[in-house]
């Protein structure tokens, strides 16, 4: 195998494609990234068996061929050659030279059909959006997932389409996030179940750039994400994900619209005495056209208040102060409506106009 490429060009796919190199195997393979090179392209590829990447590089083919190199040797190599075209060369043995300029490395690889390749995934079921839009979903909902994998089905996300519209939801138990948007062409309504991991690197590689797209598509057992010079393939998580959209009450008997900056702003400085204890969580008390924040713990205590627009009754209620703020960062309108029933049921932050987004927090029960 022989190919030539741009260092830049090279480094791009290398990076790319790391986000899915297995850490902890007992598969020495599954550590590298495979070099392919065919006919009119050279791809790499990683695979830790749950997630797979392949990133398509511009190269002139002097020689077809396959090789596994271990991925972090090579990506540091890579990265620190000069701003140069590179040549690689395998010889029969499986060695490799990597040439820059007046650099030059041998290094030892493996067989390149004894890497695992990604599974291939039937392109029946799919649809289409700008990559900047599904980054921005991502965005503002994958804080949620669950981080321990008491319940798996809570580390990951529902993708579903229903009713031409696309949705991402996450739930941990505390919480539940949901992103919506229209779709602009008919598809069957479908649900999956995301791995976090894999909506996290993918998050890294999507674009905002107007005009780059992305195309989902899916299986009962994978899903694979096709970008213009990748693709992202990643296995399913199996189970039955919570039926969300029964636990967003229509009924509600406050609504509060708030400043949504002023509102950080007063819960992290509410936030600085409770450590996130959920034994000393904040208070809120909303009255008149004011919010009032409080917390009290051995450390001391504070107080804020926030001027609101109110409808309807008044409440005293409480929350790990945690889950206002991360919902309340990643939307980007100034002014946000709270929505509440009593001390014992959930607080929905919605947009004003609209159902693009919705956050449901379960609050703390209070010790009078």
């Amino acid at each position: 195998m022989q190919i030539k490429c741009n260092k830049m060009d090279l480094l791009n796919g290398v990076n790319t494609v790391l986000k899915a190199v297995s850490s902890r195997t007992t598969l020495p393979i599954l550590q590298c990234i495979l070099l392919q090179a065919t006919n009119d392209e050279l791809k790499l590829i990683s695979n830790d068996l749950e997630l797979g990447i392949e990133s398509k590089v511009s190269a002139t083919i002097k020689e077809k061929g396959s090789i596994a190199l271990e991925a972090r040797i090579f990506s540091e190599i890579v990265k620190k050659l000069p701003d140069n075209e590179v040549t690689i060369t395998v010889d029969e043995n499986h060695l490799t030279t990597i040439v820059c300029e007046k650099s030059k490395f041998n290094i030892s690889g493996q067989p390149g059909n004894e890497f695992i390749q990604l599974p291939q995934i039937e392109k029946n079921n799919s649809f289409t959006l700008k990559q900047g839009v599904f980054k921005e979903m991502i965005r503002q909902t994958i804080f949620s997932i669950a981080i321990e994998e008491i319940r798996p089905i809570f580390t990951g996300e529902l993708l579903e389409v229903k009713n031409s519209k696309f949705n991402i939801v996450s739930v941990d138990g505390y919480r539940v996030s949901i992103r919506e948007i229209e779709l602009n062409h008919d598809i069957e309504d479908f649900k999956v179940i995301v791995p976090g991991k894999t909506l996290n690197e993918i998050n890294k590689i999507l674009s905002n750039f107007e005009d780059d797209y992305i195309t989902i598509y899916y299986t009962d057992k994978h899903i694979l994400f096709e970008l213009e010079d990748s693709i992202v393939v990643s296995r399913l998580l199996e189970g039955d994900f919570p039926k969300y959209d029964q636990i967003f009450s229509k009924d509600y008997d406050i609504v509060a619209t708030v400043d949504r900056k002023s509102t950080i702003l007063s819960l992290e400085r509410a936030a600085l005495i409770t450590r996130e204890n959920k034994k000393n969580p904040i208070k809120i008390e909303i009255k008149n056209q004011s919010m009032i924040i409080t917390s009290n713990t051995e450390i001391g205590n504070v107080y804020e208040e926030i001027d609101i627009k109110k409808e309807g009754n008044e409440i005293e209620i409480a929350f790990n102060p945690k889950y206002l703020i991360d919902a309340l960062k990643v939307i980007d309108d100034e002014l946000v409506n709270l929505q509440f029933t009593n001390a014992l049921n959930p607080c929905i932050i919605r947009k004003i106009d609209g159902d693009d987004y919705k956050y449901l927090i379960l609050p703390i029960r209070l010790n009078n």
